[in-house]
């Protein structure tokens, strides 16, 4: 073979070498992604690998997406697909996206347990901030055999659910996301607090309990220990509790502004007129400052309350009933005037 021809494959060769390199360089390992703020691709279980190449170069904005399409060929990833919520940053390389996807490396999400009113809307909620169903979550909040696993009836679950916002993974599945919820729940039933709960004799659902009455009571934070002193007073003194949020969540009629003596006469578990002592759960899943405000409630001698007239949300506290219907019949007034009826 002639040097001439030697030297024309040999420079053919490199040439070749070269393109490579300088595709692997630019296409893989150059900053392609220029997305305007940090973006995230959610990976479903119904999604292929056009639909992911799809996710990636609308999320990430990429200036070429050939790598990372020849990467999913190259790498078979139709095959490899793994469900998750990943990160794309401002100057990643197609080679770093597609490895960090490859591999399933997720970026965990801030998910947040709201303090609802029911656990319907709780599966929802779920259902929006993850890859879970909510109807994933509704069976088995609805399975017996599963809640008597946990530790809890139907009417008790509630008080699983602590509402913070906790790091997990978009991906998370039904089973993880209640071992999730017992494992906070018992970190958050510390110690002290259980001390506390046993000192007042009750459970960690009957503090849930009495905290979500509270609650429904009152938005204003600074007088939720005051209010459940007054349901710990009428609690152990044998006393009906006579809340009427447990009268909205017995007819499950939450927009209620006046309770009517008809709607005393519902029959109902939830019914605290009728009933002595709690209910048989929760009325709402409680915040944990209405949990910490039972189990730190103001000692006083209140037994009554009534919201003050002014509807500040705030109320008037009487240690008789003398002094109550004083309080009561200013409020009824008030009622009457704006014409509040129900």
């Amino acid at each position: 073979m002639k040097k001439s021809v030697v030297k024309k494959l040999t420079l053919g060769v490199l040439a070749i070498i070269i393109f490579i390199l300088l595709f692997m360089g630019f296409f893989l390992f150059f900053p392609q992604f220029h997305p305007q703020k940090t973006a995230y691709v959610y990976i479903d279980r119904d999604d292929n690998a056009d639909s992911v190449c799809y996710k990636v170069d609308r999320a990430g904005r990429p200036t070429a997406i050939a790598g990372f399409n020849w990467l999913v060929k190259w790498r078979n990833y139709s095959g490899h697909i793994r469900t998750g919520r990943y990160v794309i940053h401002s100057g990643d390389n197609v080679f770093k996206v597609f490895n960090r996807i490859y591999k399933g490396h997720q970026e965990p999400l801030n998910f947040t347990v709201g303090s609802v009113r029911t656990l319907d809307k709780l599966a929802r909620s779920v259902g929006k901030q993850l890859m879970i169903d909510s109807a994933e979550v509704a069976t088995m909040m609805n399975d017996s055999v599963f809640r008597e696993k946990l530790g809890y009836t139907k009417e008790t679950l509630p008080s699983l659910f602590i509402p913070e916002t906790y790091q997990v993974y978009w991906n998370i599945n039904v089973n993880e996301f209640f071992d999730r919820m017992k494992k906070e729940h018992d970190k958050f039933w510390n110690s002290d607090r259980m001390a506390k709960a046993k000192e007042m004799e009750l459970t960690p659902a009957e503090v849930s309990t009495m905290a979500s009455i509270v609650e429904e009571e009152t938005n204003n934070n600074q007088e939720k220990a005051m209010v459940a002193g007054l349901y710990y007073n009428r609690l152990r003194a044998g006393m009906p509790l006579q809340a009427d949020p447990t009268i909205k969540f017995a007819l499950q009629d939450f927009a209620l502004r006046r309770i009517s003596n008809e709607n005393l006469r519902v029959n109902s578990p939830y019914n605290t007129y009728r009933n002595i002592g709690l209910p048989p759960g929760p009325i709402r899943i409680p915040s944990t400052i209405g949990i910490d405000a039972v189990l730190n409630h103001v000692k006083h001698n209140y037994v009554y309350m009534c919201a003050k007239d002014d509807f500040s949300g705030t109320h008037a506290f009487a240690a008789n009933y003398a002094d109550h219907m004083k309080n009561a019949k200013k409020y009824w007034k008030a009622l009457n005037d704006r014409k509040i009826f129900k």
